[in-house]
């Protein structure tokens, strides 16, 4: 019982970066499937675990961002 109470309050946590990461990814295969790279040689873009890792990355640091840190007494 304790660990998903200790589960849970880190989800609520976590709430925001989660839906970033997860918007992120879906972002990244997207533009993989619909720009992607033509030749192959694009680091990124070339393979979609790639993008879906990178838009993954870039969606939890650009909505944690605006997450709220609390100070505990």
């Amino acid at each position: 019982m304790i660990q998903t109470n200790n589960m849970t309050s880190w989800i609520n946590k976590n709430k925001l970066s989660i839906i970033g990461a997860l918007i992120g990814a879906l972002a990244g295969f997207l533009y993989y499937k619909f720009i992607g790279c033509a030749s192959g040689t694009c680091m990124i873009t070339s393979k979609p675990i790639n993008s879906t890792l990178y838009g993954a990355l870039m969606g939890y640091l650009l909505l944690n961002i605006f997450k709220k840190d609390t100070i505990q007494k």
